[in-house]
């Protein structure tokens, strides 16, 4: 009698964290009405109601590393802050970084990718949306650079050292 009711309740354990698990899923697959789900090292760019944002509106990543962006509605693009960039009046990139400019994409599912190989806090923005405060914030390795410990011009970033203990700060959490 004893092992029946050892295999009883081990059955019993089992199932419970079979459905347990079962909750465990994605914003897509838990009929949340969000469809930001992204993989690592994506950033999403998102025109959901009469909101325009950058999903995570902070990322980490290492030297060497590439960042995709990927559209999930709108029209967007993902260009550094560098004097050289339309409608840039001010560079917020590491010195001697590559700048990046996708463009303005506006098919959904359009990528733009790009390889961040110097360390430092690099800010960026869409240039559709910059008046209305569509800005992000990479950074790469550790925090430094003219974006270091400043806002961008044209909207509010997580601080750089949140971004590097975190990984990512998604846009929600920072607006919250």
């Amino acid at each position: 009698m004893e092992r029946r009711q050892l295999l009883k309740t081990t059955g019993l354990l089992t199932t419970g964290g079979v459905i347990g698990l079962a909750g465990c899923s994605s914003a897509e697959d838990n009929g949340s009405n969000r469809t930001n789900t992204r993989e690592p090292n994506t950033v999403l760019m998102i025109t959901e109601g009469g909101e325009y944002y950058f999903d995570p509106i902070g990322l980490f990543v290492e030297p060497g590393e590439t960042v995709t962006f990927e559209i999930r509605g709108g029209r967007h693009s993902a260009t550094a802050y560098t004097e050289e960039a339309t409608s840039a009046s001010v560079t917020r990139i590491p010195v001697g970084a590559d700048s990046f400019n996708s463009g303005t994409l506006n098919a959904q599912g359009a990528t733009f990718e790009h390889t961040f190989e110097t360390a430092g806090t690099y800010d960026y923005f869409c240039i559709p949306h910059k008046t209305i405060g569509m800005v992000g914030r990479i950074v790469v390795g550790e925090p430094g650079g003219p974006a270091q410990g400043s806002m961008p011009p044209d909207g509010s970033v997580p601080e750089s050292q949140t971004i590097v203990n975190q990984g990512s700060v998604s846009y929600e959490d920072f607006t919250g």
